[in-house]
């Protein structure tokens, strides 16, 4: 067996700015020469549409370009399985991964780049007091180790509070390139939620135009997280947001609630039914009945043809029951049976802290979300595989 050196490409994670030439060169072999890339003959090729003005519209920030460059950089971190921390090893489709989330981000994407059906994060809100930055960001790894007590000693961290004259300059260097990865790692029908307040949610917005593109954005949600009463200066504050934004806009199915499905999902030409059973029934009230021998004697010949044709045309279905009987199901569209999620949504923290409460994990989170507000996001997010009809490539 060979033996891995440092500096062999399968030891560290895959290189973002290499893997940006080889995109470049394959929509433009002509504008590299001996594999290097030719600005002047991309000008060329690309014509007006490049912006070289001084003065342009856009987030600028101190350290924008340094924070880019680190979400290119590769990593030489690996992951290492804790078989005593986990259960059901074996059998158990779910991970959990701690450590350095840029770091993490940077190792998912050898196997998972394109993959990724939906994302939710829960970064820092900023508002002060809530995260840790290190003073240097050219070694993430040491920093998170200094972080969780791996190291007593090292450099120095200092608190982001809000009397830094780079408040929001160290959350936007923080934030950028974790979303960059992240939007390599979603497949082109897939989307990013994200969970803020109000400290940032004007450069949240405004980071997320530029990493996803502004015509990506899927909608902003208002989530009341409390009620009552509170401590304020001027307005006592009770919700957080959530931006939903897909990787493609044009492949992205929005967020839906499902209706009340009752039948067996189906999927016909690439498209998701149900079959319902009850609907002759309901449509023939007391006279009704669902049994395909017994349409002649309750509903006569002109029914009986039309279910026969719906049949061939695949509107209908026979369905064998186990008592013997046949019935007659009709194949409803599940979007149609859907509705999109309201952009106010009501999921109570308080409900969070209920919901950590029977496992004696109260303490483990700081501010923790309810599980109402994170299945409303997943199921609405991968509707259709929720209801039972399986897509490849969901992670």
């Amino acid at each position: 067996m060979q033996r891995l050196t440092a500096d062999r490409p399968e030891t560290q994670s895959l290189d973002g700015i290499t893997q940006n030439l080889t995109r470049l060169q394959d929509l433009f072999p002509e504008a590299f020469t001996e594999g290097r890339l030719d600005f002047d003959v991309l000008r060329g090729l690309l014509g007006d549409q490049i912006d070289d003005r001084p003065e342009k519209y856009g987030l600028s920030w101190n350290g924008k370009a340094r924070a880019r460059r680190h979400a290119l950089t590769p990593t030489r971190a690996t992951l290492r399985p804790d078989r005593e921390c986990s259960v059901d090893w074996d059998g158990t489709g779910n991970l959990m991964i701690e450590g350095d989330n840029l770091e993490v981000l940077k190792l998912l994407q050898r196997s998972y780049a394109g993959k990724v059906k939906l994302i939710y994060i829960d970064p820092p809100y900023n508002t002060g007091k809530d995260f840790v930055y290190p003073d240097d960001y050219t070694d993430s790894l040491r920093n998170y180790r200094e972080l969780t007590g791996q190291l007593e000693e090292g450099r120095r961290v200092s608190s982001n509070t809000e009397s830094s004259g780079r408040f929001h300059t160290d959350w936007l260097n923080m934030m950028y390139p974790r979303l960059k990865l992240a939007r390599e790692l979603l497949r082109d029908d897939g989307a990013i939620l994200i969970s803020i307040g109000d400290e940032e949610v004007g450069n949240t917005r405004a980071v997320l135009d530029e990493v996803f593109g502004q015509e990506n954005l899927s909608g902003i949600m208002v989530i009341t997280r409390s009620e009552g009463g509170g401590l304020a200066s001027q307005m006592i504050k009770g919700h957080d947001y959530l931006f939903v934004y897909a990787k493609n806009i044009s492949s992205f199915r929005p967020l839906r609630r499902p209706k009340d499905i009752r039948g067996e999902i189906v999927e016909v030409e690439g498209k998701t039914y149900w079959i319902e059973e009850d609907w002759l029934r309901r449509e023939f009230g007391k006279y009704g009945t669902c049994e395909y021998d017994e349409i002649i004697h309750y509903h006569g010949d002109r029914k009986k043809k039309e279910i026969d044709d719906g049949i061939h045309e695949g509107i209908y279905r026979l369905i064998n029951k186990k008592d013997g009987r046949i019935i007659v199901g009709r194949l409803r569209d599940v979007e149609q049976d859907s509705s999109k999620l309201y952009s106010i949504q009501k999921h109570l923290n308080s409900k969070a802290s209920d919901d950590l409460e029977p496992l004696e994990m109260g303490v483990a989170f700081s501010y923790p979300k309810p599980t109402s507000l994170i299945k409303e996001v997943v199921l609405g997010g991968s509707f259709f595989s929720s209801l039972g009809v399986k897509s490849q490539g969901e992670v």
